[in-house]
């Protein structure tokens, strides 16, 4: 009897690992089925762009979720908080600070599940058809009552000899210089 119990003690805790196992494969039922993420993604930051270019941070910030978890990472550093995050880029739109037109580029998405989704792209900074910056990012977003908002950024420069080797550190996007 107590070999029996043994040997069954010994196949349970061999078929443990097994089921307790994470398997790479298919993403969860419904995980990968939010209509159209990527398009509205991709026009959530073309009116992002279209703020930062009229100089209207309070439009270019209301991408961003107004929560003190809400956070940015850079060249200097992490930032958290909407507000601190505001005070970030604020210089960039006081009157006549330099701030260079903005676009955006190469941008994918896809769900994280029903509500979360995960973007990448590239940011483009140019004045008169010189780009004086550029990089890529990822955002993590949330989908609100009133849409798509920002829980992180995480920005990134090209180096100097990258896509954008003329870098103008008073303007670029993510603060960083070259």
């Amino acid at each position: 009897m107590r070999a029996s119990g043994f040997i069954l003690l010994v196949a349970a805790l061999g078929s443990a690992p097994a089921a307790c196992r994470i398997e790479g494969g298919a993403p969860v039922a419904g995980a990968d089925t939010i209509p159209g993420v990527e398009t509205q993604v991709a026009r959530m930051l073309e009116r992002s762009a279209g703020a930062w270019n009229r100089g209207d941070l309070d439009g270019f910030m209301d991408d961003y979720l107004r929560s003190p978890t809400t956070t940015y990472i850079g060249s200097s550093g992490r930032v958290a908080g909407w507000e601190a995050i505001r005070a970030r880029y604020a210089p960039l739109f006081q009157a006549g600070a330099l701030r260079d037109s903005l676009r955006f580029e190469e941008v994918a998405a896809r769900p994280l599940g029903e509500d979360h989704a995960l973007a990448t792209a590239r940011f483009v900074l140019f004045r008169k058809g010189v780009v004086t910056g550029s990089g890529p990012f990822t955002l993590v977003l949330w989908r609100t009552d009133e849409g798509w908002r920002i829980v992180h950024d995480q920005s990134a420069s090209d180096p100097p000899d990258g896509p954008a080797a003329e870098q103008d550190s008073t303007s670029r996007a993510d603060g960083s210089s070259g």
